[in-house]
C-alpha cells in the first residue's frame, strides 16, 4: 500500500481542499479507501472511491502530480499508514 495526500488549490467552498488515498500498488494502483479534508476542517471518508462510478481511475502517483499533467492546482506528497488511520479515525486533521 502507498498512502498519498494531494492537495488541490481552488476556490471552490463546497470541494475539498485535501484528498487522502490508500493506494493498492499490487493492483494497478486503486484506491482502496479515501478521505476528504475540507476548509473548514471537516472530513468525509470514502470506503470505496468507486461505487457508483461508470470507470475505474488509477491513483497517480506523487511524481504524477507533479508533473503537470493534472494541472497546477494540485501538488502531492506521501504519508505514512499510521497518519492516514489516525484522520480515518477522526484523532488528527
Amino acid at each position: 500500500m502507498e498512502y498519498i495526500k494531494v492537495f488541490w488549490e481552488h476556490d471552490l467552498e463546497d470541494e475539498p481542499t485535501s484528498i487522502l488515498y490508500e493506494v493498492n500498488t499490487e493492483n494497478e494502483r486503486l484506491a482502496e479507501r479515501s478521505i476528504d479534508i475540507f476548509r473548514d476542517g471537516r472530513t468525509k471518508n470514502i470506503p470505496d472511491l468507486y461505487a457508483g462510478v461508470i470507470e475505474i481511475t488509477p491513483i497517480p502517483t506523487v511524481e504524477e502530480f507533479h508533473s503537470g499533467t493534472y494541472g497546477e492546482a494540485f501538488h502531492a506528497c506521501q504519508i505514512t499508514k499510521e497518519e492516514f488511520e489516525k484522520i480515518w479515525e477522526g484523532l488528527l486533521c
